[in-house]
């Protein structure tokens, strides 16, 4: 690291990864101020090459500290046991805070209870559970009043699905959750990757199971949001007959943004109609 950026060191078990809640390949600020993590963007200030996206935590290492010791403190056998603790915190969310976070993201109450949202108070952070392509809850997201999100320690990368969800027609892939929901809310069908890189494997075996039709990627702007985009769409078409991919204009930077600056159902809509389709085109060989 140069010397604009604290001395960064490698997780642990002891001290995992403040934004993924990892113990492996991230990096954390010495002074607790920051964290270098491969597997979130959401949140992040700057991509640091190949090692990861750079999060500011917190101005006062102290404060840090505390909410690494929050994430450690559930018991083991809670810290595996996703689908109950999702449950549990669904159940102590309250409606007049909900209605607060969802005017603050430009979101629908409706679309982030959709999406499972809740509250832990051994985080004090509103939770999202990420699952797999069968249902199962893999892990959960933390996000934090102020904005910073993290993961429960011993999380493992999922989708955001929002519940009723169909799968008979168009359905829409973006990145996190917040994005889920402000997609959710113009009336697409929409789930969320965990980063602009993840959810690759996930996603390909939820168009396979459900057998969709179309996937349109709702890439962020910018070189990462692009470049993650083409990699999912160059293995989604082998399980899905149609995918696209699709931005916001250039000077908007994700799905949330664009429906905060006045994008409706159709203006997407014109969008998606305008971009073209991806399909698995095979070649016959010359003898």
């Amino acid at each position: 690291m140069n010397g604009d950026h604290p001395p960064m060191k490698r997780v642990s078990k002891r001290t995992p990864c403040p934004v993924c809640g990892r113990p492996d390949w991230c990096l954390v600020a010495e002074d607790g101020t920051a964290a270098i993590c491969p597997r979130i963007s959401e949140g992040s200030v700057a991509q640091c090459g190949d090692a990861g996206w750079l999060h500011v935590l917190e101005d006062r290492p102290a404060d840090a500290a505390r909410r690494r010791r929050r994430t450690v403190r559930l018991d083991a056998a809670e810290k595996q046991d996703f689908g109950p603790m999702a449950k549990r915190f669904i159940a102590r969310q309250k409606q007049p805070a909900l209605g607060a976070l969802a005017k603050e993201l430009g979101v629908s109450v409706e679309s982030l209870a959709r999406l499972g949202i809740g509250w832990s108070d051994e985080h004090g952070a509103w939770t999202f559970p990420m699952s797999d392509a069968k249902g199962d809850v893999t892990g959960i997201r933390l996000r934090s009043p102020d904005g910073r999100k993290w993961a429960v320690l011993g999380s493992r990368d999922g989708l955001f699905v929002p519940r009723d969800l169909a799968f008979d027609g168009r359905l829409l892939v973006c990145e996190g959750p917040t994005d889920t929901a402000a997609l959710l809310g113009l009336g697409f069908e929409a789930v969320g990757r965990p980063s602009c890189a993840g959810g690759t494997r996930q996603v390909c075996e939820l168009a396979q199971r459900q057998q969709v039709p179309e996937v349109v990627i709702v890439a962020d702007n910018g070189e990462p949001g692009v470049r993650g985009a083409e990699s999912l769409a160059s293995t989604l078409i082998l399980y899905c007959p149609a995918v696209r991919i699709i931005c916001p204009p250039d000077e908007i930077g994700d799905a949330r943004a664009w429906v905060q600056a006045g994008a409706t159902y159709d203006v997407v809509l014109g969008t998606i109609e305008a971009a073209p389709v991806r399909r698995l085109t095979i070649g016959r060989s010359e003898s």
